[in-house]
């Protein structure tokens, strides 16, 4: 077998700044339902064009009254008042309340005018059309006043900001039925190998089922992406190279997976330079050091391992913070903490950063690792750690800086972890 060689290896963050520093964020901007937005990164600043609320209205059920009728009430000599009508949260009352009248209202009705507060059921006596009051009622209680919530004019949320559902319920609240949010990138992902059959086709002997279109489409829909999903191209460089200037004229990003190294069937080293720049070609990090990068005009394609954990551990140090950048995310997807590492032990490679995935439980964090090609060794997997170049291992009950991954892919802050970040 033929084999050609690496590049010179560059350390993770150098891979990880090219790629960020030849990609910009999305400018693309789409005007979507509120009832669609949930998780949508807002694209300009967002204010309110009205008072909410709009009218006074009552925040609690009871009666609307004149809160100078009570002033003398007290439980020995209770204030009765005539109930001279009711309003429910969608009506208005027609009339004004006069001196020792009250109107019984629902949570959300409309102030009647001449009333200026409102005492709860629960604090009354009613009898017939009338209702007696046992102490005095303030001004204003248990009614919320135009502009309470939020003025006219108020900014709802901020450029860059992901829609939570409180700032949607706001949005809505004012009457915005759409909210301008940036467009989610495209990201296509080109499995390449002789060996891989799609899932659902006929097993055969000496192929094997492709699982990297299926976590990486996880891991782009986690970070804020569209993922793009092409089947298995056959280990021919024209026909990869075809293959990926489709991909590049339809998605913002785009992954090729398998091919990556430097063996006789590996052609990505060679195909990339024909799209565009390359960026790198070999990165000092364990599992995952054959990954390469081009950038191809204003996009760039990424070339990952085919191995599976290795795959996954790449993309959650390497990908997960390219595609928020091009969602216009803030952040790189997790959070660092500390936890202590629980069993097993944790060992350095001299010359390569090691990427250690992390499940937690038994009050801290544990690796399930067993080799790159291995997808159980990624199973439960909520954060990582990185073990730096060396000789000396680390051993159970160290203290070790965990990366907690964001929902949906992790806690985002680990249950034993200390939030510094």
């Amino acid at each position: 077998m033929e084999m050609h060689a690496f590049g010179r290896l560059i350390p993770m963050a150098t891979a990880r700044h090219r790629l960020m520093m030849a990609t910009r964020p999305m400018d693309r901007i789409e005007q979507v339902r509120v009832e669609s937005a949930f998780g949508r990164v807002v694209a300009e600043v967002v204010r309110s064009p009205q008072a909410v609320p709009s009218f006074s209205r009552a925040s609690w059920d009871g009666y609307a009254l004149r809160s100078a009728d009570t002033r003398r009430a007290t439980r020995s000599r209770p204030v009765d008042l005539a109930v001279v009508g009711e309003v429910y949260a969608e009506q208005t009352f027609p009339g004004t309340v006069h001196p020792g009248e009250s109107v019984a209202i629902a949570t959300g009705g409309a102030l009647p005018r001449g009333a200026d507060t409102v005492v709860i059921f629960e604090d009354v006596t009613r009898r017939g059309d009338r209702v007696r009051i046992p102490h005095p009622v303030p001004v204003g209680d248990r009614i919320a006043s135009p502009g309470d919530d939020f003025a006219r004019g108020a900014v709802l949320v901020r450029p860059r900001t992901e829609l939570t559902p409180a700032a949607l319920a706001m949005i809505a609240a004012c009457g915005m039925p759409t909210v301008r949010v940036r467009a989610r990138p495209v990201v296509a992902i080109v499995p390449n190998g002789n060996e891989l059959l799609s899932p659902g086709a006929t097993a055969r002997v000496g192929r094997i089922y492709e699982s990297n279109n299926a976590s990486l489409a996880a891991v782009v829909q986690a970070a804020g992406g569209i993922p793009r999903t092409f089947p298995p191209v056959v280990d021919d460089p024209d026909r990869i190279e075809s293959v990926l200037r489709r991909a590049l004229r339809e998605a913002d990003l785009v992954l090729a997976t398998g091919g990556s190294s430097v063996g006789e069937r590996d052609h990505l080293p060679r195909v990339l330079p024909r799209l565009g720049r390359l960026l790198f070609h070999g990165v000092a990090v364990r599992p995952g050091k054959p990954t390469l990068a081009a950038q191809v005009g204003h996009r760039v394609v990424v070339g990952m391992p085919g191995h599976p954990s290795s795959c996954l551990s790449n993309a959650y140090w390497l990908l997960i913070p390219l595609i928020r950048r091009l969602a216009g995310r803030r952040g790189p997807g997790w959070v660092d903490g500390e936890a202590r590492l629980v069993r097993g032990t944790l060992e350095p490679a001299p010359g390569f950063s090691t990427v250690v995935p992390l499940s937690a439980g038994h009050g801290g964090v544990y690796s399930r690792y067993h080799g790159s090609s291995s997808i159980s060794s990624l199973a439960g997997s909520v954060g990582f750690t990185v073990v730096p170049p060396g000789r000396t291992p680390i051993v159970s009950g160290s203290k070790i800086r965990v990366h907690w991954l964001l929902p949906p892919l992790g806690p985002g802050a680990g249950p034993f972890a200390s939030r510094n970040g």
